[in-house]
């Protein structure tokens, strides 16, 4: 079942590749123009100096840490894809004009049941069993939509909370980084005083120091913005679940005061409006 947008996309991708090409025509032209020496790039480097950038220790600690949260992150993007599945399970009654009674409780429930012991659980599914068990004791949809917010609310806690793992290791790689640039640091300043041709042992500590640095940050960028984009798509998730539940249960709650004084000013009688159990009503 789709859910409706509330608002448009903002496409965030296309945006992206514009401002490189905005950005790659006005550096261009003043990179080629005011560059001192244009064979002195990162390209040029000898093979020996590539390894000592990328294949120090700490270096490989760190990628270690990327990659173990690499794979959490793709584990955890698969399982938000999974949820998104429960839309089309067409869990609740779509059909213009549907009721849910409260008598209706309880078979929905039992379908809920049966669907989580068939392809695991879901979050819309869960929200959905919340608002049931409440309107199993109260006809009011205020009831039901306050129960379905803290249910949300735990949702999305626990989500939260299971990201401490990732947040961890985005943590550790710049720590590691700097942990290595302490260590060269502490070398050079010890071998330098020593004077002579130690100076020059020294500067390649430096190197050490700051390549460990260079690329731990680097590592760091990559898991934020990996990160940052998971935490938007389950946050995003919880949200239309939240949304799906208000425009298929809470709205679709026959509540008898409201349609009582409904049918004062009309009509057509309520009990003609509610006739037949979920699935007649739903034809």
């Amino acid at each position: 079942m789709p859910i409706t947008p509330s608002q448009r996309p903002t496409r965030e991708w296309p945006r992206l590749i514009i401002a490189i090409f905005l950005v790659g025509i006005v550096v261009y032209p003043f990179y080629h123009y005011f560059a001192p020496n244009r064979a002195d790039t990162w390209l040029s480097l000898p093979r020996q100096r590539w390894a000592q950038l990328l294949l120090g220790p700490e270096q490989i600690a760190c990628y270690g840490c990327f990659v173990w949260g690499l794979l959490i992150f793709i584990g955890r993007y698969r399982e938000t894809r999974r949820q998104r599945w429960a839309f089309s399970l067409n869990l609740l009654p779509s059909e213009e004009g549907a009721r849910i009674l409260q008598e209706d409780a309880r078979p929905l429930q039992r379908h809920m049941d049966q669907l989580l012991s068939r392809h695991g659980p879901f979050i819309l599914a869960n929200m959905i069993r919340a608002g049931l068990s409440k309107l199993t004791l109260s006809r009011s949809s205020e009831d039901v939509r306050e129960t379905l917010k803290t249910q949300a609310d735990v949702d999305l806690g626990r989500l939260i909370s299971s990201m401490a793992t990732l947040n961890y290791l985005v943590w550790a790689i710049p720590a590691i980084g700097f942990f290595g640039t302490v260590r060269g640091l502490a070398g050079s300043m010890t071998i330098a005083g020593q004077g002579g041709d130690q100076l020059r042992i020294a500067t390649e500590h430096l190197k050490v120091a700051f390549d460990c640095t260079l690329v731990a940050l680097g590592l760091s960028l990559i898991a934020m913005f990996l990160i940052h984009t998971l935490q938007r798509e389950e946050e995003s998730l919880v949200i239309d679940c939240q949304q799906y539940c208000l425009e298929h249960l809470v709205n679709r709650i026959y509540e008898p005061e409201i349609a009582g004084n409904f049918s004062h000013g009309s009509e057509m009688s309520a009990g003609g409006m509610i006739a037949g159990n979920l699935t007649e009503r739903a034809s």
